[in-house]
């Protein structure tokens, strides 16, 4: 593990998404409340902040940070659920981890609420579109 402690502690915050395509069949009961399991964004919603604050018992070597808060938003749009995942903290290293957990498990969690409609959904891609603060500054995906 990293070394972190002559690092200062600043505000950092990492936003990561996730994208997860699904059939029209799918956006269509999302957009109208009738999918068979249930709430899948309110329950995606949860399981992506649950697992940002778990994301050091996950991942090795990830440092356990304060997390001082985690936004997950959910977006259908007409071939998927495009989620967004913020994450942040005041502290000696960044959130990108928290916030790509965030992303992947709200994904995950989303392919377990569709999957007895759609067993085709796949989540298409988790990455790290900003981080602000720490060392190396602020950077944005291009």
């Amino acid at each position: 593990m990293v070394d972190v402690s002559g690092k200062e502690v600043s505000a950092r915050t990492a936003t990561a998404s996730a994208r997860v395509d699904v059939s029209a069949e799918v956006v269509r009961l999302l957009r109208d409340g009738e999918l068979p399991k249930g709430d899948a964004l309110g329950v995606a919603r949860i399981a992506g902040i649950t697992a940002a604050k778990r994301t050091p018992d996950l991942i090795p070597l990830c440092h356990p940070i304060a997390l001082h808060g985690v936004t997950v938003d959910l977006e259908v749009t007409d071939s998927a659920v495009v989620i967004s995942a913020t994450a942040r903290t005041a502290d000696r290293t960044g959130v990108e981890m928290e916030a790509l957990t965030a992303a992947a498990v709200a994904g995950l969690a989303v392919i377990d609420m569709v999957k007895g409609v759609d067993p085709a959904a796949r989540i298409a891609e988790v990455l790290v579109q900003e981080k602000t603060g720490g060392t190396h500054g602020d950077w944005r995906r291009s």
